[in-house]
């Protein structure tokens, strides 16, 4: 087995950028299934943000911008979103889907999430889907965040859960481990899926960073599929961990691998096709 490395922030950062733009693609070709796993979550994280009619949102981490447009006809012709992404190839994906939807509300800024280069106190709210677990520093992020609310402005971000409680991300990250001859890593180390998903993790991050007000609730969402071949198929055309973790194997190594991640996520077969657990966090607070 190898040992585990030191964290490398600048490292990982540079690593992920070139992961979601190599991937970019493949996750907006997924965006009607990923909008049906994550439609009733993101409306939740919409209202506890507190996107109104009228608003300036900051979309952090935005991705190719599902959830950008979802903010953009919530706050109307009279307000506006900023959609931030590390990644500038994954970033046109999203301006160009506001084009294609005559959004001419939605801006688009490629930013780390760490140094997002907005003015302060310059937006009425904020939200951050499935981002912020990324951050090599996640409180610098929510820090960042405040910084760029006006005072009483809110935010709302959407992490991953703990592992028990999302047992096909657990699975997919312990099984790519061990066929590429990895240790297996804490689950909630920084930059990982479930990196947030510490009990009270989340909140003593919020309220470090000064938000008030600070609130999690639990969701479910279970990702349904026709089948599970659909789900790997989904993990396999974006910029998963564990595209990262095979990625320096050879193809038969590899695809023995992607063979027992199949097997094992069978368990999760129904008669009406995959639905695989999932929970979420979603945490908001108010500057």
């Amino acid at each position: 087995m190898n040992a585990p490395t030191a964290f490398d922030p600048v490292a990982f950062r540079n690593a992920t950028r070139a992961q979601w733009d190599t991937c970019a693609a493949g996750w907006n070709n997924k965006t009607p299934e990923i909008r049906d796993w994550l439609r009733a979550s993101t409306e939740a994280m919409l209202e506890m943000a507190g996107v109104r009619p009228g608003a300036r949102v900051l979309d952090v981490a935005a991705g190719s911008g599902d959830q950008t447009l979802d903010i953009a006809s919530r706050v109307g012709p009279a307000g506006s979103v900023l959609a931030t992404d590390l990644s500038p190839a994954i970033l046109a994906f999203a301006r160009e889907n506001a084009r294609l939807r005559g959004f001419d509300n939605v801006e688009t800024q490629t930013a780390d999430g760490e140094m997002l280069g907005v003015e302060a106190a310059s937006f009425d709210a904020a939200i951050c889907r499935l981002g912020l677990m990324f951050f090599p520093d996640p409180g610098k992020g929510l820090a960042e965040m405040r910084r760029a609310l006006k005072p009483g402005g809110r935010v709302c971000t959407m992490v991953f859960s703990s592992p028990d409680r999302n047992p096909c991300v657990a699975i997919l990250l312990s099984t790519a481990l061990k066929h590429a001859g990895l240790q297996p890593r804490d689950p909630y180390q920084p930059g990982g899926l479930l990196s947030l998903g510490k009990p009270g993790l989340i909140d003593t991050l919020f309220e470090t960073a000064g938000f008030s007000r600070v609130a999690t609730t639990r969701v479910a969402a279970p990702f349904r599929l026709p089948s599970v071949g659909d789900y790997l198929d989904f993990v396999r055309t974006s910029a998963s961990p564990v595209i990262q973790i095979l990625g320096h194997l050879d193809e038969a190594r590899r695809e023995a691998a992607w063979a027992e991640i199949e097997d094992k996520l069978g368990s999760f077969n129904t008669p009406d096709g995959w639905e695989g657990p999932n929970e979420l966090l979603l945490t908001a607070g108010q500057n």
